[in-house]
């Protein structure tokens, strides 16, 4: 159980993070790759969850921290929903919606399990500038 220092050690960024290589990889070639309108637009809510995951962090605020991850997980519902329509115009195969959307949905629960937190009693205590955040072990995550 460490105390959590930078956004880099959160395991909902570090999710999110490969999220945005997942969503890169199946949106780069074929007929997904061509499709520059819903190819961009998925690859944007995919980059705005882990995005703001990180400012919501370096905001050093828990009211503010929770309301960044509030936006993070409507990202993901975005992303989700475009993963629909990929998958309903023939640009994923069912195993790869499958795959992205059970990877979605775990980065989707530990970032509500941070939200949480932040939202609870232990989660709202005031915090100095440059302390670390309190995490043990980090909500939302199975140990």
């Amino acid at each position: 159980m460490a105390t959590v220092q930078r956004f880099e050690d959160l395991t909902a960024w570090q999710l999110a993070r490969e999220l945005n290589q997942k969503v890169y990889a199946l949106s780069a070639g074929g007929a997904f790759g061509r499709d520059v309108a819903l190819r961009d637009q998925i690859r944007r809510a995919s980059i705005s969850v882990s995005s703001n995951v990180a400012e919501g962090f370096e905001r050093r605020s828990p009211a503010d921290f929770a309301r960044f991850l509030t936006i993070a997980k409507a990202s993901a519902a975005e992303g989700l929903s475009q993963l629909y329509l990929a998958l309903d115009l023939g640009y994923l195969t069912p195993d790869d919606f499958s795959s992205v959307s059970e990877h979605l949905d775990q980065t989707t629960r530990t970032i509500a399990g941070l939200i949480r937190y932040l939202r609870s009693d232990r989660g709202r205590v005031a915090r100095e500038p440059d302390a670390p955040y309190d995490l043990h072990p980090e909500p939302g995550t199975q140990n």
